[in-house]
């Protein structure tokens, strides 16, 4: 399976174009619609949210509600591109208009600078419209269609806030992905411990007054992965590093993790390796889960545990310094519509990437024309794994 997306920010619309996928998986609009305005909420959230209200319209690949096995193409509107469409218009335009919008003044922590020297852009909204974090909605949507694959072969995924800006969930308990989803679609802050969401919103609230931005800490949980997806035979077919690259894809993140992760560096390896035990009605497993269900790149069959930190956004009401490119001469950087905190919208957006990169690892291993021969062949190889 892959995809591949396209689109600006302020542009007509964004787009991603689906290949791979079984012929036969249900698809329902409302669920996608559903996933995506997820990715809209969250306290913190700025402008651009009241603006638009993303929906999916599903133009090839799907029939009678069924997927067909060709490509799948899904398109989101901009609703806002009716107040940019000479900005961002296809049509020339006169250099007059082409100064109204253009952009000569770099943001520290975006792409601008960097992508304007390397494409030999004069105008850096030819950068920052598509470095985006706009772009990850139709990264969503294609996760949508994936959860739909995984939740029929009984694979539950959720993810959640661990901290926002220093304030830190205290979770003392070990949760379900179940209960972990239930909570955390109770939240604002998409955080399961209740106790302390006043104290994370508090803190977001506290710095939008001040012009700034914080960013924070998630984790996914993926709950009954069969046993076995990625390989240690190369270094590209690890599955927790296509994970980690999938999730550092992600606009504003900065680092991964699994099980105990970097904490593993001050322990002794009797406090990091899961001991494996068996029983006739579970088969092999372990006693812990210290590393996140992997070893050697490949599912251990305990659930997958992924944390990854996001920085704060780069956009901040009170700019920083910067160069404009026109006159080499220091001035405050530009200022786009942003958001005070988007960790809790990000959470959806990293919990996206992890499905999408266990449905292409559950594809990659299984023959999957059809998606009833996959449940088959996911339920056989459970049986045979259990009987190892």
């Amino acid at each position: 399976m892959r995809f591949l997306t396209a689109g600006e920010s302020h542009g007509k619309e964004l787009t991603t174009i689906i290949d791979g996928l079984p012929a036969g998986i249900p698809i329902d609009v409302n669920e996608i619609n559903s996933e995506l305005k997820r990715r809209q909420g969250g306290h913190g959230r700025g402008g651009r949210m009241k603006i638009e209200t993303d929906t999916v319209e599903i133009t090839s690949g799907v029939r009678h509600g069924k997927t067909l096995g060709s490509p799948i193409t899904l398109i989101v509107k901009n609703d806002d591109f009716k107040n940019w469409q000479t900005v961002m218009g296809i049509e020339e335009v006169s250099d007059r208009e082409k100064k109204k919008r253009r952009v000569s003044k770099p943001r520290p922590g975006h792409a601008d600078l960097v992508g304007g020297i390397k494409y030999e852009h004069d105008d850096l909204r030819n950068v920052l419209e598509r470095s985006s974090a706009r772009e990850t909605t139709v990264r969503v949507a294609v996760a949508a269609v994936c959860k739909r694959m995984l939740a029929e072969l009984e694979i539950d995924i959720a993810g959640h806030v661990l901290e926002i800006g220093g304030v830190k969930a205290e979770i003392t308990e070990t949760l379900t992905v179940k209960e972990i989803r239930k909570r955390a679609e109770e939240s604002s802050v998409r955080c399961v411990d209740s106790k302390i969401e006043a104290a994370m919103k508090e803190k977001i609230d506290e710095t939008k007054k001040a012009g700034n931005t914080i960013g924070g800490i998630i984790e996914v949980v993926a709950e009954n992965v069969p046993v076995g997806l990625g390989s240690y035979t190369q270094w590209d077919a690890k599955l927790d590093g296509k994970i980690a690259q999938a999730i550092l894809s992600i606009n504003a993140f900065k680092g991964v993790e699994f099980g105990v992760g970097f904490k593993a560096s001050a322990l002794y390896g009797s406090e990091v390796m899961d001991e494996i035990v068996w029983s006739k009605e579970k088969g092999y497993y372990r006693m812990s889960n210290h590393l996140g269900g992997f070893e050697g790149g490949m599912t251990t069959g305990m659930p997958i545990v992924v944390r990854s930190v996001m920085k704060p956004i780069p956009t901040l009401y009170k700019p920083l310094m910067s160069v404009d490119i026109d006159t080499k001469e220091p001035f405050k950087a530009s200022v786009e519509r942003s958001d005070s905190s988007a960790v809790p919208a990000a959470c959806v957006i990293a919990e996206a990437m992890v499905t999408i990169e266990l449905a292409k690892a559950v594809l990659d291993k299984f023959e999957s024309d059809s998606f009833e021969q996959l449940k088959k062949e996911i339920k056989m190889y459970r049986n045979r794994v259990r009987e190892f």
